[in-house]
């Protein structure tokens, strides 16, 4: 048996240098809306983008960190725990996929999953904390957002959120925070649902029969696609904002700063 040396180990849970720009970025374009510097609306989508890859690095961490105390040593090598993007399972459907659900639709959809070696983990129930951790992660960032949102502790109505020739009362930096807000909370709940291919069913799939984990395999690849068509249902998609909108109630935010910040997102349209 070898063992991985202290450099090495060291190397291995280094924080990237492309995480940590990320975080500057989503800093700096908070800041820049805090004080009214720079163009508004495009500080929104800076913060919102950059908050949203900050996330999804988290996310992916979230599921190679507890699958390392669950027996699977090789998300270290595979740098995993570096939250560098470039070093996940699949770019394209990590993060790629997740930015363009954002800028077509105002959808958190959640990406791909790391590859986790599920031989090296034992028990049903690690395989479903594997699973159940990304999802957590978006939970939390969820619950951080319509903390700040609600608390009103960025709500400047003396510097309006400007779209067009509309100006609304609520600052920008507020309307950003509510539809970063809206993602992680579309993302939570989306990625939890029993959908191949999506957390909500590595969740539950250690607990079903090996038939019908089978029978269900090779549908995983479409899960995510078929979602995202679904949520352009009309029906579905006012269900969603629906379910999000009680959401937002609950913790005394107005669901009306995230579709604000929405527009103040989309930087290149100036109508609604």
């Amino acid at each position: 048996m070898t063992y991985a040396s202290t450099g090495q180990r060291s190397a291995e849970n280094r924080v990237s240098p492309i995480f940590l720009a990320m975080a500057a970025i989503l800093g700096a374009s908070g800041f820049a809306l805090a004080t009214g510097w720079g163009n508004a609306r495009f500080g929104v989508f800076l913060f919102v983008v950059a908050g949203w890859m900050v996330s999804l690095c988290l996310h992916e961490y979230a599921h190679a960190r507890t699958a390392l105390a669950g027996g699977d040593i090789t998300v270290g090598t595979k740098g995993y725990l570096t939250l560098n993007p470039l070093k996940y399972g699949h770019v394209v459907l990590s993060f790629v996929l997740p930015v363009v659900f954002v800028i077509m639709g105002g959808i958190g959809l959640p990406g791909g999953a790391v590859y986790i070696e599920r031989d090296r983990i034992s028990g049903r129930l690690k395989h479903s904390l594997v699973s159940a951790a990304g999802p957590l992660v978006n939970v939390a960032f969820g619950v951080v957002t319509l903390v700040l949102v609600s608390g009103g502790w960025f709500d400047d109505p003396g510097r309006p959120s400007v779209v067009g020739d509309y100006a609304f009362p609520v600052s920008p930096l507020a309307t950003a925070l509510a539809f970063l807000a809206y993602l992680q909370v579309t993302a939570a709940i989306l990625n939890l649902l029993p959908v191949p291919g999506l957390d909500g069913y590595g969740i539950i799939e250690p607990w079903l029969s090996y038939r019908t984990r089978r029978a269900v395999a090779p549908y995983a690849p479409y899960g995510m696609l078929l979602l995202f068509a679904l949520m352009w249902q009309s029906e579905v998609g006012q269900w969603m904002f629906d379910l999000v909108s009680w959401i937002f109630d609950l913790f005394g935010a107005d669901v009306r700063y995230s579709t604000i910040g929405h527009w103040m997102f989309s930087f290149w349209r100036n109508d609604f």
